[in-house]
C-alpha cells in the first residue's frame, strides 16, 4: 500500500494533514453573491435530473418503443450510479482537489445530459444515464462545502439555508417541469436543457472559486470497497425499484438481491473499517451529533419523500387529475420553503437547532394529520392548504439537521461527511417510496374486502346502485363500475392510513433529534469552521 506513514495514520484516524494550509477567508460582496448563485444553480439542475423524467416516462417509453415498466429503467439507472458515487466525495476530493472536482463534475454532467437527449433507443438511453448519474454524485456534497466557505462563521445558517433552498425546490418543480416540456416540446429537451445551465454555472463557479482550491494528496484507492460498495448498494436499489412488480420476497430475484445485497453490506462495513485508506469514511458515525444528525435526516426524508411520492399516485389514479394539475397541488410546498429557509439560516446563529426541527416535526405531524381527513370530495383548495403550510417545516428541519451532523468535524471531513449524509438521505427516499407503495397496494386490499362485506349482492345499497346502473350499463360494465368505486374508496382510506402513520413516525423524530449535543459555540459554527479550514 503506498503512502507515507503520516499519510496512513491520518487516513486511518480521520484527523488532517499536520502540515494542512490556512484556510481561505469568506469571499465578500458581488464575489459571494454570484458564487452563491453559480453553486445553487449546478445544484437545482442536479436535484432537478432526480425528478423532472418521472412524469416524461410514459413519453420517453412510446417513442423508443418499449414499455412503461422497462421505461422506468430511465429512473433506476440515475439513482444506482448517483447513490453510488455520493460517498465517494471525500476520497475523490483528496485526489482532485474540491474545486476542480466539481467543476469536472459539472461539465461531465452537461455532456452526458446532451448524450442522453441525442439516445434512439433505450439501451443507449440508460447507459448515459448511468454516466450521468455517475458523474453527478460529488456535485451537491461539494457544493455545500463551497457555499458554507463563502460564507463568514457568524453566517453559516444562511449559506447552509441558501443551499438547502435549492435542494428543497427542485423536487418539486421537476415533475411540472418534466411534464410541460414533454407536452409542449419533445422528451429530449428535458436533458438538453441542462447544457446551457450547466456550462454557465461552470464558467460563473471557476471564475469565482478558481483560486480557493483544497490541499490534494495521493493516496491509493480502495478497490475493494469500491467494489463492494457498487454490489450492494446496485442490488439494494434494483431490489427496491423492482420489488413491487415481481411481487416482493416471492421472487427468486428478488430473494437473491436481497442476499446480495446484505453479505456485500456486511463484507464492505468490515472492510472499511479496517482500511487504511477508505473509499467511504464510515468512522465519521463515531461522532455522536453526525450519526444522530445523519439518522434523523435520514428517517424524516424517507418519510416526507415517500408522501411526494404518493400525493400524486392518489390524486391522478383515484381523483380523476392530470400530471400537470396535480403537480400544481403539489408545488405550493416551495412558496413558504423559499420565505422562510433565509429566516431559519439567520436563527441558527442564535437558537438551538433541535428547537428548530422539533418545530419542523410538529408542523409535518400537522400537514400528515390534517391530509389523513381527506376524502374522494376534497376539492383543490382544501389539498393545497396542507401543502402550503408544509413548505414552513421543509425551511426549518434541512437546515439545522445539515447544521447538526457537521457541526464539530474536523475540516478535512466536511466533504466525506457531506457526501455520507446526502447517500444516507437519498437511499432513505429510496426506501420509503418502495415501502409506502408497498404498504398503500396491502391496505388498500385490506380496506377492499372490509368494504366488500358491507357493499355485496343482497345488500339494499349494492343491489339500489346496481339496479341504477342497469338502466345505462350492462351487468359486466355496471359490476366493474361499482368495484372500480370500491377500489377509489379502498385506495383513499389506505393513503389516509399511511399519512395517520407518518403523523405518528414525525411526533417520535422530536425525541431523537434531542440526543444530539450540538456545540454550545454555536449551533453551525462547527460546521462553518470546519468549512472554511477546508479552503
Amino acid at each position: 500500500m503506498s503512502g507515507t506513514t503520516a499519510e496512513r495514520q491520518d487516513a486511518a484516524t480521520g484527523a488532517a494533514p499536520a502540515a494542512a494550509p490556512a484556510p481561505h477567508p469568506p469571499l465578500e460582496g458581488a464575489a459571494r453573491i454570484i458564487g452563491s448563485i453559480a453553486l445553487s444553480t449546478a445544484v437545482f439542475m442536479n436535484v432537478l435530473d432526480t425528478s423532472i423524467a418521472n412524469v416524461s416516462i410514459p413519453t420517453i417509453a412510446g417513442d423508443l418503443g418499449v414499455s412503461s415498466s422497462q421505461g422506468t429503467w430511465v429512473i433506476t439507472s440515475f439513482g444506482v450510479a448517483n447513490a453510488i458515487t455520493v460517498p465517494l466525495t471525500g476520497w475523490l476530493t483528496q485526489r482532485f482537489g474540491q474545486v476542480r472536482l466539481f467543476l469536472m463534475s459539472t461539465l461531465l454532467f452537461v455532456l452526458t445530459s446532451w448524450l442522453c437527449g441525442f439516445a434512439s433507443s433505450l439501451e443507449a438511453l440508460v447507459v448515459f444515464r448511468v454516466l450521468q448519474g455517475a458523474v453527478a454524485g460529488p456535485m451537491i456534497p461539494l457544493s455545500q462545502t463551497l457555499m458554507l466557505a463563502s460564507f463568514p462563521r457568524e453566517k453559516s445558517g444562511m449559506a447552509l439555508a441558501i443551499w438547502a433552498m435549492t435542494t428543497l425546490v427542485a423536487p418539486v418543480a421537476g415533475p411540472l417541469l418534466g411534464g410541460w416540456i414533454s407536452d409542449t416540446y419533445t422528451w429530449p429537451w428535458i436533458f438538453y436543457i441542462n447544457v446551457p445551465v450547466g456550462l454557465l454555472a461552470a464558467w460563473f463557479s471557476w471564475r469565482i472559486y478558481k483560486d480557493r482550491e483544497s490541499p490534494t494528496r495521493h493516496i491509493p484507492i480502495d478497490r475493494m470497497g469500491l467494489a463492494l460498495l457498487v454490489v450492494w448498494v446496485g442490488a439494494l436499489q434494483v431490489m427496491l425499484d423492482k420489488g413491487q412488480e415481481l411481487d416482493w420476497f416471492s421472487s427468486p430475484v428478488i430473494v437473491t438481491l436481497a442476499v446480495v445485497s446484505v453479505v456485500a453490506f456486511v463484507f464492505f462495513l468490515i472492510w472499511e473499517l479496517t482500511e487504511a485508506h477508505p473509499i467511504v469514511d464510515l468512522r465519521l458515525f463515531l461522532g455522536r451529533n453526525f450519526t444522530i444528525g445523519v439518522l434523523t435526516l435520514a428517517v424524516a426524508y424517507g418519510v416526507f419523500f415517500a408522501n411526494v411520492v404518493l400525493m400524486p399516485l392518489w390524486l391522478q389514479r383515484f381523483m380523476g387529475y392530470t400530471a400537470t394539475d396535480a403537480g400544481w397541488v403539489t408545488a405550493p410546498v416551495g412558496l413558504f420553503a423559499i420565505l422562510l429557509t433565509p429566516v431559519v439560516g439567520r436563527l441558527l446563529a442564535s437558537q438551538d437547532p433541535r428547537r428548530l426541527v422539533t418545530f419542523a416535526f410538529l408542523v409535518f405531524a400537522l400537514v400528515s394529520y390534517m391530509r389523513s381527513g381527506f376524502n374522494t370530495q376534497a376539492d383543490m383548495a382544501t389539498l393545497i392548504v396542507p401543502t402550503v403550510i408544509q413548505g414552513i417545516a421543509m425551511a426549518a428541519f434541512f437546515v439545522p439537521l445539515t447544521a447538526i451532523s457537521l457541526s464539530g468535524l474536523d475540516p478535512a471531513r466536511i466533504p466525506a461527511a457531506s457526501g455520507l449524509s446526502n447517500f444516507a438521505r437519498l437511499t432513505a427516499g429510496a426506501f420509503g417510496t418502495s415501502i409506502t407503495t408497498t404498504l398503500w397496494d396491502d391496505r388498500a386490499a385490506f380496506h377492499h374486502a372490509r368494504l366488500s362485506e358491507v357493499a355485496h349482492p343482497g345488500s339494499p345499497g349494492f343491489d339500489s346502485a346496481f339496479e341504477t346502473l342497469r338502466q345505462t350499463l350492462d351487468p359486466a360494465r355496471a359490476l366493474s363500475y361499482i368495484d372500480g368505486l370500491l377500489n377509489t374508496q379502498a385506495f383513499t382510506l389506505s393513503a389516509l392510513d399511511i399519512f395517520h402513520a407518518s403523523a405518528v413516525i414525525f411526533v417520535l423524530l422530536t425525541a431523537l433529534v434531542w440526543l444530539a449535543r450540538p456545540n454550545r459555540s454555536g449551533p453551525a459554527g462547527g460546521a462553518a469552521e470546519a468549512a472554511g479550514g477546508a479552503h
